[in-house]
């Protein structure tokens, strides 16, 4: 797929994900086409260029300062994402975060296949992913905060103790605001 192709649809799912209407089994087979093309090896160069060009540079202060916060009251730290792991698992390593929950890109004979191993995490996904995370450890909701910043975690808002909606969507403001959620600008 050419560039100008990936991004016209790559828009399309973003669209889609603004509306709550994503299809996220027909996203994931899209984003994670390209990673069946290439070595593990030769995709885990690009995201180590990927990071130093692209994410370490928008790293929010305010966001990690959270998380310094959260790790010196002691407070487990878990990320929950519906992102696939491939993605996630550096960005959430150079928060200093150990725990991730993320939608898991199938390897086979050490590649990728392009298909998804588990369910994805997603919506109400996230929910199931964590009760299987808690169900192995010795961990619980009780004091819980989630951070979101799209109504499509608004199941994940309703179940924690302590919802806060960061640089949220215009719907998830309405709702964080009807709900007096905290809600933070990390701009």
């Amino acid at each position: 797929m050419d560039a100008d192709t990936y991004q016209v649809k790559n828009q399309y799912f973003f669209d889609q994900y603004a509306l709550g209407q994503l299809d996220i089994n027909e996203y994931l087979e899209f984003c994670l086409e390209p990673l069946s093309q290439n070595s593990i090896e030769t995709l885990n160069k690009w995201h180590q260029e990927f990071m130093q060009s692209k994410i370490i540079p928008i790293i929010l202060p305010k966001a990690q300062a959270v998380v310094d916060q959260h790790r010196e009251k002691g407070d487990t730290l878990l990320v929950i994402t519906a992102t696939n792991r491939f993605v996630t698992a550096p960005i959430v390593h150079k928060y200093g975060i150990e725990n991730l929950l993320a939608t898991e890109p199938e390897v086979k004979n050490g590649r990728y296949t392009g298909k998804v191993k588990d369910e994805p995490c997603f919506q109400k996904g996230k929910i199931n992913h964590l009760n299987r995370w808690l169900a192995k450890t010795d961990e619980s909701m009780v004091g819980s905060v989630f951070y979101s910043d799209s109504h499509n975690d608004l199941p994940m808002l309703e179940l924690v103790d302590h919802p806060v909606v960061v640089n949220g969507d215009a719907t998830l403001q309405k709702i964080a605001s009807e709900k007096g959620w905290a809600s933070l600008d990390w701009t």
